[in-house]
């Protein structure tokens, strides 16, 4: 498969960056052809410029910032997410690639004001992240970043699209022991994948 894998986080020696290595690396072993688009280290602009809104509900074309973006998400048959959760949200810079990227006529229509989800090139997903509080912290608060996976984004994608959502939570009082098991648990899936 064509697999897009977005990495959105800024320090290169972090437990994140840790995972997204691995997750690139099984996935190329396993014979995947990964397009790794590391948000940060391409210097992503997640602000949805004043412009793009006025033109939001327009078609775009070559021109237009995000296009290389757009084109790279719908050559991608799988979406890899992996990223930390920081206030209970995605990074800045990964809610400004949905903002900026899943536009109208890329990952939905709008067919007599209605929404229709048309991003049904992506055929699996994935998303690996972790928490600094407590998986019990995060349902207080609804775990948004879950929900926005497992149903805006699964709402998205090719129906019936399977989605495995992978979480350390507790990354405050992690150990060694849990941060390793939580590496296998990702590297076993992402050789399954």
């Amino acid at each position: 498969m064509n697999i897009l894998v977005l990495y959105a986080h800024p320090v290169e020696t972090s437990f994140n960056a840790g995972l997204h290595r691995m997750i690139v690396e099984r996935l190329t072993a396993a014979g995947h052809a990964v397009d790794d688009c590391d948000l940060y280290a391409e210097d992503f602009d997640p602000r949805l410029t004043h412009q793009e809104r006025l033109d939001y509900h327009n078609r775009r074309g070559p021109e237009d910032p995000a296009a290389p973006y757009v084109e790279r998400l719908l050559r991608a048959d799988a979406l890899v997410l992996s990223y930390p959760v920081w206030n209970y949200g995605f990074p800045a810079i990964l809610k400004g690639f949905f903002d900026r990227v899943f536009l109208p006529g890329v990952s939905f229509k709008l067919v007599d004001g209605k929404v229709q989800p048309s991003l049904h090139n992506i055929k699996k997903v994935a998303a690996v992240t972790t928490y600094g509080g407590s998986r019990f912290r995060a349902m207080l608060m609804g775990d948004p970043p879950r929900r926005l996976i497992k149903r805006m984004l699964r709402a998205t994608v090719k129906p019936g699209a399977p989605v495995t959502y992978l979480a350390h939570y507790a990354m405050n009082l992690s150990t060694d022991d849990s941060r390793k098991a939580f590496m296998a648990k990702t590297a076993a899936s992402m050789d399954a994948f």
